[in-house]
């Protein structure tokens, strides 16, 4: 329900998305998951109507903090994930989403 919330803000507002991985058929590891931060400066991890915000450049979070909003229940990468140039978007959120992809 979450990435179809996603998929239709982002048609709602005519944000183009340049890759797109099924996470059903691709998962992505804790390994794989921190790959991802290559070049991120900021984070935003929606769970429920809690956001949290990691600033990457600002501080250093230990990896344990980093994967406990990175990774879901079964361990693999949440979704939907979003990145939009130096920052990370993990979850959805409604208000954060237009925020960040103004």
């Amino acid at each position: 329900m979450t990435c179809a919330r996603t998929q239709g803000f982002l048609a709602q507002r005519g944000v183009g998305v340049a890759v797109t991985v099924n996470a059903k058929s691709r998962t992505l590891n804790q390994q794989d998951a921190l790959a991802l931060l290559k070049g991120v400066d900021q984070i935003y991890a929606m769970k429920r109507k809690q956001v949290v915000h990691l600033d990457l450049k600002a501080g250093k979070p230990s990896r344990d903090e980093l994967l406990a909003v990175l990774l879901g229940p079964t361990g693999n990468l949440r979704a939907p994930t979003v990145r939009k140039g130096r920052t990370l978007l993990v979850g959805f959120e409604e208000g954060t989403y237009g925020h960040v992809l103004k």
